[in-house]
């Protein structure tokens, strides 16, 4: 064991020695020539949060209470105007609409006999005065039982599409309560609000830029409240998305651009997609300090346009290098004037 321990001894020496001899050479990266980008988007636009609805939307309910006997549409479905889309039970309102229509004959068969003997002079002014209110009253309660059964049968008020539906067959619904949800195919608009501030840049009949979907559009602003809510001090705006726009969904969340108001609550810092670098889920980007490129990492908001608001790690007086490309953290740069 001890021989064996003594040969192993000459052998880990040399090992060592060969590892302090051993040097590392540092590879040294070429001078590259940068651009700076500024950190706010020129002009000062903001951008205001809207939401995109169909001009036509319409929550179908009936007023009474009745089990459902036919949803005869479903999510998705086009329809005309004037399509039948629910049918509820209405066994009973049947049976009081034929009544009414038995009562309205009698009176009018009364009335007809009370005219006939008031030409003969053989009845009363009072009679015939009383016969007249008995017509109109039944006249009354058909038209009545006649409303009452159309309430059974939801229909279209317009061409659409069905958005939703809320009820099934053989479900027992009441007053009010929504069946059906219908949305014109139309023209589209956009809700949101403004601040004091930002609606003092807009106007009726402004075309405004916006975005939805990822995807550019044009809308013209339709609607600007004077007012502002005693709670959130905002003002609520419309704009009608222009037809030479692309298709976009409704429900979607979309950003509208307002030239030359900075919105309230966008950071005073701001950087171009093009300065961006990304590794996994980190994004940040490049700074030139003392001849050198530093990486540093960010805090990001949402997209605004071409531009992201940086929520932490820059300052205004930091220089960020656009179009980094395949820079590496410590290269030595030289700014292009």
């Amino acid at each position: 064991m001890k021989k064996t321990m003594i040969l192993a001894l000459p052998a880990l020496a040399l090992t060592l020695a060969c590892a302090r001899h051993e040097t590392v050479e540092t590879p040294v990266l070429p001078i590259r020539s940068v651009s700076l980008v500024a950190l706010q988007a020129e002009g000062g636009d903001g951008w205001v949060a809207a939401t995109l609805t169909a001009t036509q939307r319409a929550v179908l309910s009936t007023r009474m209470a009745a089990s459902v006997r036919k949803v005869h549409v479903t999510e998705g479905q086009h329809v005309a105007a004037g399509t039948l889309l629910v049918s509820l039970a209405d066994d009973d309102l049947q049976g009081g609409f034929k009544a009414a229509e038995a009562a309205q004959a009698s009176a009018s068969a009364y009335l007809r006999r009370i005219q006939a003997l008031s030409a003969q002079n053989a009845s009363t002014p009072t009679e015939l005065e009383m016969a007249q209110t008995q017509k109109a009253q039944a006249d009354a309660a058909v038209s009545a039982a006649r409303a009452n059964l159309a309430y059974t049968q939801i229909r279209a008020p317009f061409a659409g599409v069905v958005q939703a539906r809320h009820a099934n067959d053989g479900d027992f619904v009441g007053p009010g309560m929504p069946l059906v949800e219908l949305e014109g195919q139309g023209a589209a608009e956009l809700q949101g609000t403004v601040s004091e501030a930002e609606a003092s840049h807009l106007k009726i009949g402004q075309k405004v830029d916006f975005e939805a979907d990822r995807k550019p559009g044009t809308a013209e602003v339709i609607g600007l409240s004077t007012g502002g809510d005693p709670i959130s001090h905002r003002s609520a705006f419309r704009a009608r998305v222009l037809k030479d726009t692309p298709a976009f969904r409704t429900g979607t969340f979309a950003r509208i651009k307002i030239p030359g108001a900075v919105a309230s609550g966008t950071p005073e810092i701001t950087i171009p997609k093009s300065a961006l670098v990304t590794r996994g889920e980190l994004m940040g980007v490049f700074v030139a300090q003392d001849g050198k490129a530093v990486l540093r990492w960010l805090s990001l908001g949402e997209t605004q346009g071409d531009r992201l608001p940086v929520r932490a790690g820059l300052s205004k007086t930091d220089a960020v290098i656009d179009q980094p490309g395949d820079l590496k953290d410590g290269q030595p740069i030289e700014v292009k004037k």
